[in-house]
């Protein structure tokens, strides 16, 4: 009885093996558009990231400077520096990430390229 049931899963894993092309072709394409809809989402956020670090150091700073009793003025002139320091480095940071990003991406092309071409001298030592 095991016997059987050993020789159907090897049936089975044959027949997978003969129209693998036209499953994984489409497959593939469904997890690529997958991935650039989630690569397109993070993008968004990530846009939002410089404008969110420059609004939340100048509440911090205004909310100081108020405690502190400083002029207008210098008040003004104080925030609008800490606005545009963070504002800068709120970009190095969306930066790096979509560098990180990027790298990511390309190991996992290089990694599936890798995996392809063993698939394909595999079918073709068969």
């Amino acid at each position: 009885m095991e016997n059987e049931t050993v020789n159907t899963v090897e049936e089975i894993e044959n027949e997978q093996e003969i129209q693998p092309d036209a499953e994984s072709a489409k497959e593939r394409e469904a997890r690529e558009k997958r991935e650039a809809k989630e690569r397109a989402f993070r993008a968004k956020q990530r846009k939002l990231i410089p404008p969110f670090v420059m609004l939340l150091a100048g509440a911090v700073t205004s909310i100081t400077l108020r405690i502190q009793h400083y002029d207008t003025k210098s008040m003004l002139i104080i925030l609008l520096c800490v606005l545009i320091v963070f504002y800068i480095a709120g970009c190095v940071y969306k930066g790096m990430l979509d560098r990180f990003e990027r790298q990511l991406e390309e190991a996992n092309m290089e990694e599936g390229e890798v995996i392809e071409k063993e698939l394909a001298e595999e079918g073709k030592t068969r």
